[in-house]
């Protein structure tokens, strides 16, 4: 009796290291899926032309809670804005939400060597703006496709993922 319950053991550590090896190879395969929300800041006040950084109307703010809405069920690693007020309100719902801090970027220096090794194998949020965001989009997909949104869209959301040097770009609509 003690050999059989011994055997019993010992197969269910097998299995259970099985288990656990394969949980593991699963987490490593994930890892290779890098996946770039991209948006532009929500409706901005345009009652002031000369002001170069305004903040949100009240549509904006509606929209930047409904983006957060969006993002409650997909999870995110990172969340990063450029420096505008703007973009900034736009994000921070979804990071409020997400118990997540902001991170700056710079609209000049898109995609660089060090972007691209923070947030490899990640899932990121990209607010931007109405020419910086498809700009975004073409340098991750290193091809020029996508033309600046137009000034009254702010509805849009460039889904692109990277995986297995396959560049995939999902443009979808969110009112």
């Amino acid at each position: 009796m003690y050999r059989i319950t011994s055997l019993f053991l010992v197969f269910f550590i097998l299995l259970a290291c099985n288990d656990s090896k394969k949980k593991q190879e699963k987490v490593v395969e994930d890892l290779s899926v890098t996946t770039y929300y991209l948006i532009r800041h929500a409706e901005k006040d345009r009652s002031d032309p000369t002001n170069k950084n305004p903040q949100l109307t009240e549509e904006g703010l509606l929209r930047a809670r409904n983006w957060a809405a969006y993002f409650e069920n997909i999870p995110i690693d990172h969340i990063f804005s450029t420096d505008y007020s703007r973009t900034m309100q736009t994000a921070a719902y979804t990071a409020t939400q997400k118990d997540m801090t902001i991170e700056s970027y710079n609209p000049n220096a898109l995609y660089d060597d060090r972007f691209r090794e923070h947030t490899q194998g990640k899932s990121v949020l990209v607010v931007g703006h109405s020419d910086t965001t498809p700009q975004f989009v073409n340098a991750i997909i290193a091809e020029k496709k996508y033309d600046d949104i137009a000034d009254n869209e702010n509805g849009l959301l460039y889904k692109v993922t990277l995986k297995e040097g396959i560049k995939n770009v999902e443009i979808i609509s969110v009112r």
